[in-house]
């Protein structure tokens, strides 16, 4: 029996004490107080988007991506009207880098490489070649690294001011890539972290972006320790939980204010 002046009863137990939480409710039944189950952490960030149902069967929304129904139709919008616009207005520096490009060193124009884009899908995304073409061993990617002598001085120069993510917004119209999301990494380097990270595929629950969350904070360039990809992972699955439109504008205005030079970028 409860005290008379309590009003209400937070459980804190954690949920593998289902049986143990029922036998208190079951005691609470002919009373009237108010009882509050309080989920660890862990729980409630799994918890964030919600409760649905089918069949009459209540179900806990745990992992699912945030783009669906009219979320969905406003992102699609969004990446639409904002690649389009970004295409026409650079549309004469683009084809000056794609020159330039061409005459710096042999090769290709652009860089295309598959990734991992929406629900773990495989992508083909496109960038301004940056490197001297070569091979690297079989199975094994290695990334820019600074003063990396495979980069040519005019792709240094691209890379640091994100000029070789143009054709990206490319991608955007094909509906591969997003103008906001975690940025796409080689899938050599997804199958290393993937065991290694907790959650770390949940980043595919969106389409990959061009700027996101984490870049805006400084998290660009090479991820050589498990610690600074850890770092990344937190900031992109802040952005999948906390999604809304007026975080996507933050994030680009952001990026645009702040400017697209990064000396981690090499």
């Amino acid at each position: 029996m409860h005290k008379p002046d309590t009003d209400e009863l937070w459980v804190t137990l954690p949920v593998r004490t289902a049986e143990r939480i029922c036998k208190l409710l079951h005691h609470l039944q002919h009373t009237t107080l108010a009882a509050w189950l309080v989920p660890d952490i862990f729980v409630a960030r799994r918890l964030k988007h919600g409760v649905g149902e089918i069949a009459g069967l209540p179900l806990l929304d745990l992992t699912a991506s945030p783009m669906v129904g009219m979320n969905r139709i406003i992102k699609a919008a969004e990446d639409r009207f904002v690649a389009t616009l970004i295409l026409i207005l650079a549309a004469p520096l683009g084809l000056l880098i794609a020159i330039w490009v061409k005459l710096n060193s042999p090769g290709p124009v652009l860089f295309r490489q598959y990734r991992h884009g929406w629900d773990g899908r495989r992508i083909k995304i496109y960038k301004f070649r940056t490197m001297r073409q070569h091979e690297d061993e079989s199975g094994i990617v290695s990334q820019a690294t600074r003063d990396d002598p495979r980069v040519t001085h005019f792709g240094r120069f691209l890379r640091r001011t994100s000029l070789d993510e143009l054709p990206q917004f490319y991608n955007v119209l094909q509906g591969r890539m997003s103008i906001v999301g975690p940025r796409p990494h080689p899938i050599a380097l997804n199958e290393k972290f993937r065991e290694s990270i907790d959650s770390y595929m949940k980043r595919h629950q969106v389409k990959p972006g061009i700027t996101g969350w984490a870049q805006i904070h400084g998290l660009r360039g090479e991820t050589d320790t498990l610690d600074k990809m850890e770092k990344r992972i937190q900031y992109d699955l802040y952005y999948i939980e906390n999604w809304s439109l007026w975080l996507d504008l933050k994030i680009i205005v952001a990026t645009v204010t702040r400017g697209f030079v990064s000396r981690n970028a090499y």
